[in-house]
């Protein structure tokens, strides 16, 4: 079994090559942008059914990209807080049009 990653900086590459495959990472953006839209959504209403949603919203949409797509083990199940907060850089580098260089550092093709 390999070492326990300790630091967010030792995370990220690994998470990056977690989701070498495009389409893994475009159900990524869909479920992270769903997630914010119903976060704002929320904010604006107040519907409370729309917060307990949030997790089903990010999460389903990422893990059927692992599982059927990347055919890997989703870096949630070890490392919780580290991969929300990858999702959430690797979805605004995307957006901002500022991925393809981290993933190149990652070795992601």
């Amino acid at each position: 079994m390999a070492d326990p990653i300790t630091s967010f900086a030792d995370f990220w590459p690994y998470y990056l090559r977690e989701h070498s495959k495009p389409r893994t990472r475009a159900l990524h953006y869909f479920g992270t942008s769903l997630a914010v839209a119903l976060a704002v959504l929320f904010a604006v209403t107040g519907h409370w059914l729309l917060l307990a949603a949030l997790p089903l919203a990010g999460y389903f949409f990422a893990w059927v990209g692992h599982f059927l797509v990347e055919k890997n083990r989703p870096a949630t199940f070890t490392y919780p807080l580290w991969s929300l907060a990858a999702d959430f850089k690797m979805w605004w580098l995307w957006l901002t049009g500022r991925l393809k260089p981290e993933l190149d550092k990652a070795g992601v093709a």
